[in-house]
């Protein structure tokens, strides 16, 4: 009986069919804070979650494919935009009327310089830290590490087998920074799925995904539909990871800018307050910026100068980025 049952179920993953998902994570920075777009799901949950659509035929290739869900979703056209990682667990299934298929999703970051005006009105910015508010450092350590600290303890302690322990324990320490006291900024999905394995998200006991519920929600961020906020974590490290060594930061710039817009950019993205000086030093060293010869007075002090992007820093230095280095009293862990 048994062995029937498994060949059936064997039987039928063979024949499942399999759909190819897009999904965005569409990144601004307005007001000096990071944007993420996202629409809201239909039911009566509501949650946000990130433009996407199915590839067809009718796209020619997976980044065409994604850019036109956006902009048929949201009205926005896309700017820089490169894959991230295919998230494909077997538990990712679309309703059919045969049952269920089930769903590869292709995970894409993508940059633009700001919101688009549209008629449409379906897509909402919302600040990323809505959604990971223990990743935003920059008036000091985030007030929910306090409230997640001991949970997480506690489920490390929970293992059942002495070397179980030990490796959450030493995964605590290397993502939250408890026992080392320093904190690395670029660890965003590392400290998402150990939220996630201690059932301190949402998200962990509505798919089911854990049974340690001592759980302090409320601090732990806004849910959203499927995995996408697991998705977003993802786009999130590999976005902070990736200014130090790329000048990616300005495909988020307007076409000319001050110092001090170019700082709290990516202060926004890395969540750290950054040494003013330190910073200036090192976009000189760089040779990232060129002076534009005009000047704004809109920085309510002395009229600042005006910089552009030197594209020709990609062809002078093999890492052109923005090793960002946060003040002290930012990089201290609970």
């Amino acid at each position: 009986m048994e062995a029937r049952k498994k060949r059936r179920s064997t039987a039928d993953r063979s024949s499942e069919s399999v759909t190819v998902d897009l999904t965005a994570v569409v990144v601004a920075v307005t007001g000096g804070e990071p944007r993420v777009l996202t629409l809201s799901s239909a039911g009566e949950e509501a949650l946000d979650r990130l433009p996407s659509g199915p590839l067809t035929p009718e796209h020619r290739t997976l980044e065409q494919g994604l850019r036109a869900w956006v902009e048929t979703q949201t009205g926005q056209v896309l700017g820089y935009a490169e894959q991230l990682y295919t998230f494909g667990d077997r538990d990712r299934r679309l309703p059919t009327a045969k049952g269920s298929d089930r769903i590869l999703s292709i995970g894409y970051l993508t940059l633009v310089r700001g919101p688009r005006k549209t008629d449409r009105a379906p897509g909402v910015w919302q600040d990323w830290y809505r959604f990971f508010p223990w990743e935003d450092w920059r008036d000091g350590r985030p007030a929910c590490l306090a409230a997640l600290r001991d949970p997480l303890m506690r489920w490390a302690a929970g293992a059942n087998a002495p070397s179980d322990r030990r490796a959450r324990e030493e995964r605590l320490a290397l993502s939250f920074g408890f026992a080392s006291g320093s904190w690395n900024e670029d660890r965003v999905l590392e400290r998402y799925e150990l939220a996630y394995e201690a059932g301190l998200v949402a998200e962990a006991h509505r798919e089911g995904g854990s049974t340690f519920l001592d759980a302090p929600l409320a601090q732990t961020g806004r849910a959203m539909a499927g995995d996408h906020r697991r998705i977003l974590a993802t786009a999130i490290a590999r976005l902070r990871g990736k200014i130090k060594y790329r000048p990616v930061v300005f495909e988020l710039m307007p076409p000319a800018f001050t110092l001090l817009q170019l700082q709290q950019t990516v202060e926004a993205l890395a969540g750290l307050r950054l040494h003013k000086p330190n910073f200036r030093r090192l976009v000189e060293q760089q040779g990232l910026v060129e002076e534009t010869g005009a000047v704004t007075l809109g920085t309510g002090g002395r009229p600042a100068r005006l910089v552009r992007f030197r594209r020709e820093a990609v062809l002078e230095r093999s890492a052109p980025g923005l090793r960002v280095r946060a003040a002290r009293r930012a990089r201290r862990a609970p």
